[in-house]
This record gives C-alpha cells, structure tokens and sequence, in this order.
C-alpha cells in the first residue's frame, strides 16, 4: 500500500477517475488544499464525495510554493508520503516541486514547469528544431502587433497559463487581435486564485486533423498508448467538440504523430515518471506539436482508451507516482472503438428541456451524463460549458464516432433553451 500526498484536484473527470484509481490500487491519500470549501460545493455526480476517502485533509497555502515546501517536510515527517500528484493543471508543478524536494518519484520539476507554460514549451521545442507552428511571445500591445503582422493573419491567440481552451481564439485582424488581448488582460487571476502571466502566445494557424498521443513514461522509457482524434467547434474558440479512440489514421500519418509527440517530451525532458497527453496537428506540411500536457488526457479520454485497450491511465497515473511499473498490457475488451461528443450550448438562457430518455439502453452506449433542466446556460467559450455528453462504443471498427454523432443529434433537436 502506497500513501499519496494528493494536491488540489477532483476536477473534470479525473474527479471520478483518480479517486478510483487510488482505491482500486489498496493505496491511501492525504490530501492538501488551499480552500476546503472548494471541494465541499458539491459531489462529483453519482459517486460518494472522494474526500470521504481521505486519511487526512490538511489546509495550507499551496498558491505560496515557497512558504508550503517547508510545510510539506514536516508533514512527510509524520505521516510519510510515497509519493505525489495532482489531476488540476495550476497546481503541476507545485506537486512536482514537492516530489523532488521530498525526493520522491516524480519528473522533474523544471520539464514539468515548462511544460505548463506554453511559451516555455515553444521556446524549447524551437531551440530542439522541433516542428511546431511560427509563434511569438510579448507582453506590450506595440510589440504583439508587430509580430502579428510578421507572422501574418489568421492568428491563434492564447494565454500562456490557462487550460481547458480558456480565451484561445482565432482572429483574422488586428482589430479582433486588440479584442482578445482586451480580454486576457480582464482576467488576471486564474479560477485558484493565482495571478495570471501577463504575457500573450501568438501562433499561425494551422491547417489538418488534430489528434492527441497518450503516453506513459517509466523507467527512462516512453510507452505510447496510441493515438486519439479531436474534433473541434465554437469558432474564433477551440471547444472539443468530441473524441475518438484509436484515431482513423493511415499507419504513416499514426507513426508521424507519435514520432512527433516522443520528440517532444524527451526535448521537455519528460521520460520518467509521467502520464502525458501531447496534442500534433497533421498539417498539409507535416505534423506539427500544439501543446504537451504532463498529467493524463480530460474530457474522459482516458475512458476511451480503457474500453479499447483496457489499459487504465488513471492507474498508471497513480503507480508512475509511486515509482511503480504501470501495467499498460491491453486486453480484449471487444471494442475496436470508443467515442465521446459534447453538447456545446451556442446561446444563453435558462435549460428547459434536454431529454435523452433512452439514451443508456441503447446499443452500444458506454456513457449519457446530461445537465439537468434549470441550468444557467452561456454560449461556451472554452471546454468548461458543455451541457452533457455521449459515449458509444464499435465492436467491428472505427464506427464509435458516426454513432455519437447520431444520438447528439437526437438530444439537439429536442433541446430548448429559453
């Protein structure tokens, strides 16, 4: 049995996933937060609430890295952690910090520093001779729309420290340029409370198919797990609109993208230790790296892959953390593919019907969570506003996604929003 040091997480689906993962594995958490409350808001649905699950819960500032990694000490002191993560974004390299200054498994600090800073990440990658989109990176609005002009609309604007499609956005012009630039400076401070970056990443747009490679790195050694497509909608934003497991691709276009993605995380330096989601555009001029994430994929990707391989991410997430090998051996689960779509709401208003009577006992469906009626709907800006999801299954081949989208389209047309 394994004692993890859990920081700030239940979030997305990993709220269900890591605490099962824990559990399921014999392992104990103590966990450490900033703000209890937080957590206490509510449950994730359908489950026991995983703080139940806690040996411990302990308040400390973990916005002050500095100040908590002393705390931290004394706490390993007494109780003994075998090792640590987190599943929120914000706090990846805190709990790295932790890790190595513990001298527990983990990567190290620094890939994983810059692996959440998206302009970090360009800047390593280039000095790599890594194919990745042109990009810029400036702080002053002279100075922004200046590279702009270099570089050439249409653009990709984005924060360098945000998540979940937060404030991405295409723009076309400088006008639409000033716009998203208006914005990121109107949110200073992220959802856990710490100060944002000022510095905005500019990238050009890039043409093709996006698609992810999940990866598990142990032992100085990159597993892939294979490769998930994406598709996208909610233009000048990137929501994910849905995903497939394994992504229809030829076997060359399969190869570029894993090739692509191993590049990246050994030129990041992260080859042990970590669960990683690493998303490449096959451009009409190669692939192309869009961003490395050092924690598993969200938006239960992680899911697809286990009803397709059987391989449980979540679990190996928890056993990298622990210094232990991962048990990525697939099995036959009697799925050749697995997809997941969003319903994105493109108005605002009150939710007043979204019926999917049905919907779990038909054929092929893994998975219906829908909001219920009542809902304060906004027309989605980013992958934290979807109004439910769908997630079906092929047992013959790669027909998961054309499934999906036939039961979306049933929940669309008897939806209202008023």
């Amino acid at each position: 049995m394994g004692h993890l040091l859990v920081v700030e997480s239940w979030v997305g689906s990993m709220s269900r996933l890591l605490p099962r993962a824990i559990r399921e594995g014999g392992h104990e958490f103590t966990f450490l937060t900033r703000d209890l409350h937080h957590y206490l808001r509510s449950a994730p649905e359908g489950t026991a609430h995983p703080l139940l699950g806690a040996r411990n819960i302990v308040t400390a500032d973990t916005n002050d890295p500095d100040a908590l990694l002393p705390e931290v000490e004394r706490l390993h002191a007494v109780l003994g952690f075998d090792g640590v993560l987190t599943s929120c974004d914000y706090y990846l390299p805190t709990a790295a910090r932790i890790a190595g200054r513990l001298g527990l498994p983990g990567p190290g600090p620094e890939a994983v520093e810059n692996a959440c800073r998206k302009d970090a990440t360009r800047r390593i990658l280039a000095d790599a001779q890594l194919p990745q989109p042109r990009f810029a990176v400036h702080e002053e609005w002279t100075d922004l729309a200046r590279a702009a002009r270099e570089i050439g609309y249409p653009l990709v604007v984005k924060p360098v420290d945000l998540c979940a499609g937060m404030y991405v956005r295409r723009v076309d012009d400088e006008a639409e340029l000033a716009a998203a630039y208006r914005a990121l400076a109107d949110f200073p401070v992220n959802a856990r409370g710490q100060r944002r970056a000022p510095a905005v990443l500019l990238e050009e747009l890039l043409d093709g198919p996006e698609v992810s490679v999940e990866t598990v790195s142990h032992g100085g050694a990159v597993h892939v797990v294979g490769v998930t497509d994406k598709s996208i909608g909610g233009a000048p934003a990137f929501i994910e609109t849905g995903h497939m497991f394994p992504a229809a691709l030829s076997a060359a276009d399969t190869e570029a993208a894993e090739q692509t993605a191993l590049g990246a995380l050994k030129a990041l330096g992260l080859t042990d230790g970590v669960v990683a989601h690493t998303e490449v555009k096959l451009t009409s001029a190669g692939p192309r790296v869009v961003e490395v994430n050092p924690r598993p994929a969200g938006n239960r990707i992680t899911e697809l892959v286990r009803h397709v391989t059987g391989i449980d991410l979540a679990a190996a997430f928890v056993d990298v953390a622990l210094g232990r090998t991962p048990d990525l051996r697939r099995t036959d689960t009697g799925l050749r593919s697995a997809a997941i779509g969003f319903l994105v709401p493109h108005t605002v208003g009150t939710l007043e019907t979204l019926d999917g009577t049905g919907l779990h006992d038909t054929p092929g469906v893994l998975e219906v969570q829908l909001a219920e009626p009542g809902r304060a709907v906004k027309a989605a800006g980013s992958n934290n506003e979807y109004l439910g999801h769908v997630m079906a299954g092929d047992a013959d081949g790669p027909g998961a996604r054309d499934r999906v989208e036939a039961l979306l389209a049933g929940l669309r047309a008897g939806l209202v929003i008023r």
